[in-house]
C-alpha cells in the first residue's frame, strides 16, 4: 500500500499573482505530448504570467485535501492545494467577435486527476464567460487527444473544424481540432 492524497472539495476561484510559483510548477509538470504544441520547458523557467497571461485570464481549481499513510491513517498533512487552472480570454481583440471567449489551456494536477477537476474547471470557464457578457466560447486542442476531446464533448462542445496535418510533432503530423459551443441558457 502506498500514501495517497484524497479530495474532499473543489472550489475556483480567479488566479492570484501570489499563485505564480504553484501555477508555473504546475504547469510544467504536467507538460504531455499529448496537448503541448511547445518543447518542454527547460530551466531556467519563464515566468508562467506575463502581458500577455495575466493573472486574471486564469480560474484556478483548488482542492481540501487529506492525506494518509501507507496503513490509510491521516496524516496530518491535509490542506488547500491547486489542483488545476483554465485560461480564458477574447480570441482577437477585434470588437466584432467581442462576444466570444476561448480557452486557451486546462491544465490538472497528477494527483487530482479523475475526480472532476477539468470538468469542474470547463464548467467555471463558461460561467465566468457569460458573466463577462460572452454568448459563446470556442477551444483549440489536438486530434490525438482522446480523453480532452472527450470531455469537452461531454460539456456541450462541438468540434466546428478540423485543420488537418496543423502540426509536426515527434515524427507525424497531427490535427488542430477547432471546437466550440453556445452559452446561451
Amino acid at each position: 500500500m502506498s500514501a495517497t492524497t484524497t479530495l474532499h472539495s473543489v472550489s475556483v476561484r480567479p488566479a492570484l499573482p501570489a499563485d505564480e510559483e504553484a501555477l508555473g510548477e504546475l504547469d510544467r509538470s504536467t507538460w504531455s505530448t499529448l496537448h503541448a504544441v511547445m518543447p518542454r520547458p527547460q530551466p531556467p523557467y519563464d515566468p508562467f504570467f506575463d502581458e500577455r497571461h495575466r493573472p486574471g485570464d486564469f480560474l484556478v481549481a483548488e482542492a481540501a485535501t487529506e492525506a494518509t499513510t501507507e496503513t490509510g491513517a491521516p496524516d496530518g498533512s491535509g490542506g488547500t492545494r491547486i489542483a488545476g487552472y483554465i485560461r480564458l480570454v477574447p480570441p482577437t481583440p477585434l470588437a466584432c467577435n467581442a462576444h466570444v471567449r476561448q480557452i486557451q489551456g486546462l491544465a490538472v494536477a497528477a494527483w487530482a486527476r479523475g475526480a472532476g477537476v477539468g470538468r469542474t474547471l470547463l464548467r467555471a470557464a463558461c460561467a465566468e464567460a457569460r458573466r463577462q457578457g460572452a454568448n459563446r466560447i470556442t477551444l483549440r486542442v489536438l486530434g490525438h487527444n482522446t480523453p480532452a476531446r472527450a470531455l469537452y464533448a461531454s460539456e456541450g462542445f462541438a468540434v466546428e473544424g478540423v485543420l488537418s496535418g496543423e502540426f509536426f510533432l515527434h515524427g507525424r503530423y497531427v490535427d488542430d481540432v477547432l471546437m466550440g459551443r453556445s452559452l446561451a441558457p
